[in-house]
């Protein structure tokens, strides 16, 4: 074993004991939404049969995402909101980088997915059914779980190539890569450059294709009547909102060399639990459909 540390130290997200108090109750008010709120959205697409569109499947995908993704941080940062010692394995926390990564690309590809579908069902609606059918469908979420399986394997890969040797203590609240490269003994740099291009590039690359499909999206609704307009940009919004909440911190987190900042605990939280938590809110409170589903489910 070429490791002489066993366990890491997570400093977590403050050292004020009072803080931690009132992060305790808030963060665990905000899992209990994230864990609710996105079953319940995923109730209501799969019992409702007017929720039947590729849409509303790539929703519920996600959402599904959402409920994982957060339980790989915030169990263990509530838990250590109120704890003295806040350790990890370091098998706990290799396998946290993998879990975590994994889900986070997985949705990066699942929020693109989804504005592709936006894109051709308001660009070509009337090829929309046989160009995004179900088979489609299935292969598309497919290849976000092997795409994001592949981006994770990679960055595990990459994590368990250093060497530590001493100090032990991550100044975070779950194990990433930046924080486990401050800690490395060997020459990290031509890691760090991997993992902006893995990391980094990945989210750049989809946030740009975002931003040309609703380029594309915004130019052909021109020639759309006004209310076929409104009803197709509640949707984009709802959308671009998450992509920006989601991929904006993770562009300013990982598109950069291998050095970390004392904000990165406080951006981090916003795509670990804050996106999490509001998707089902930007979905429903702007979706019609879906809030009449939820009535009638309730």
């Amino acid at each position: 074993n070429k490791n002489n540390v066993t366990e890491f130290i997570l400093r977590g997200l403050t050292q004020d004991k009072t803080v931690a108090k009132v992060c305790f109750l808030l963060f665990l008010v905000f899992y209990a939404a994230i864990i609710l709120g996105n079953l319940l959205i995923i109730i209501t697409i799969k019992t409702s049969k007017q929720l039947n569109s590729p849409m509303y499947f790539f929703l519920s995908c996600m959402s599904f995402v959402d409920i994982n993704y957060s339980t790989v941080t915030a169990p263990k940062l509530i838990h250590d909101l109120l704890t003295e010692k806040k350790t990890i394995s370091f098998v706990g926390c290799i396998a946290q980088l993998f879990v975590g990564h994994f889900l986070g690309c997985t949705e990066i590809f699942l929020l693109t997915v989804m504005a592709y579908d936006r894109c051709v069902a308001i660009c070509k609606p009337l090829h929309y059914t046989s160009i995004v059918n179900k088979h489609v469908c299935g292969w598309l979420v497919a290849a976000s779980w092997v795409g994001g399986f592949v981006h994770s394997g990679v960055q595990a890969l990459l994590a368990l190539q250093l060497h530590f040797c001493g100090p032990n203590e991550i100044d975070h609240y779950f194990c990433d890569v930046h924080p486990l490269l401050k800690l490395a003994c060997n020459d990290t740099y031509v890691t760090g450059v991997i993992v902006a291009a893995n990391s980094g590039v990945i989210s750049l690359i989809c946030f740009v294709v975002l931003v040309v499909s609703y380029a594309v999206i915004l130019v052909s609704l021109r020639t759309r009547s006004s209310e076929g307009r409104l009803k197709a940009l509640y949707t984009c919004t709802s959308h671009i909102t998450v992509v920006i909440l989601f991929l904006g911190p993770c562009i300013f987190i990982y598109m950069r060399p291998s050095i970390t900042f004392s904000v990165d605990k406080t951006v981090s939280v916003f795509y670990t639990i804050i996106t999490p938590m509001l998707n089902p809110l930007i979905y429903t409170l702007r979706n019609g459909e879906v809030k009449n589903a939820m009535k009638r489910l309730w």
